[in-house]
């Protein structure tokens, strides 16, 4: 459990441009969590609403996650569960939806993950193999731009760039508190 007792969730979110490594490093968080015994669950936010046909609209779509990660909490909370490691491009910008669906109290650690555009466009061109490469890339540059004007003030600014994940994910482990709290 929690070791703030006024919160009934807290939650890492680890948003930011395609290809800054939001998803290694969420797997690397979770990991190392793992590896101090630190009671959490991970969710890739991108599995909340892969549907085709999307539907039509962002208040729509946001509506399908936010019944989708109720309805995964609850199996969760079921389990004595209380923090959750949640990444997706907008993550750092959710916290309205996602408490919603957590219900409770919950607290939100939020991470926004920065790489120049050399560093994205080298990581997208490794794993981007079919046609979509320029989409993602035209993609991942607006996207950044946006997030850094729509994230709020309480969430961490963590660059990427030329770091290895193990050391990104400790510093990023180390803004939640949760090993300090494990003893």
């Amino acid at each position: 459990m929690t070791a703030n007792p006024q919160y009934d969730a807290e939650v890492l979110l680890i948003g930011g441009r395609s290809g800054v490594g939001k998803s290694t490093l969420g797997w690397e968080v979770s990991r190392q969590l793992q590896e101090a015994r630190a009671s959490h669950c991970y969710i890739e936010g991108d599995n909340l609403d892969q549907v085709f046909p999307a539907p039509a609209g962002d208040p729509v779509r946001e509506k399908i996650s936010e019944a989708n990660l109720a309805a995964i909490w609850t199996n969760y909370r079921a389990l004595g569960h209380d923090r959750l490691v949640y990444t997706n491009t907008a993550a750092v910008i959710s916290a309205p939806w996602m408490a919603r669906a957590l219900r409770g109290q919950v607290r939100f650690v939020g991470v926004l993950l920065t790489a120049d555009d050399d560093t994205a466009a080298s990581r997208l061109s490794a794993r981007e193999i079919g046609g979509g490469l320029s989409w993602h890339l035209d993609r991942s540059r607006r996207a950044a731009l946006w997030l850094e004007a729509e994230a709020p003030q309480w969430v961490a600014r963590v660059p990427t760039d030329r770091r290895q994940v193990t050391d990104i994910a400790a510093e990023v482990i180390g803004l939640t508190g949760w090993l300090a709290s494990t003893g």
